[in-house]
């Protein structure tokens, strides 16, 4: 099973990238992920289930010790044709 995830970080800050944007980044740039996009607003990955399962579990842990005050994220399975 294939797994897309969207996610943000907040508090947002125009001007530079917070700490929690920077490890967001870091942890879904080196996960063993197929799809990644990451953006101002908002980042997708897409890979396997259990890697992005796995790669959500360290997204969750490291943002929020990094001072992140709300992740919102949505994941949704990828049919064969949606890609």
């Amino acid at each position: 099973m294939r797994l897309r995830v969207e996610f943000t970080t907040e508090p947002f800050d125009l001007d530079e990238a917070p700490e929690h944007a920077v490890v967001a980044r870091e942890v879904i740039e080196t996960a063993d992920l197929d799809e990644v996009d990451v953006g101002p607003f908002g980042n997708t990955a897409e890979g396997g289930a259990d890697a992005v399962l796995a790669a959500v579990d360290v997204l969750l842990r490291r943002t929020l010790t990094a001072g992140a005050t709300r992740v919102s994220l949505q994941i949704n399975v990828v049919e064969e044709g949606d890609r």
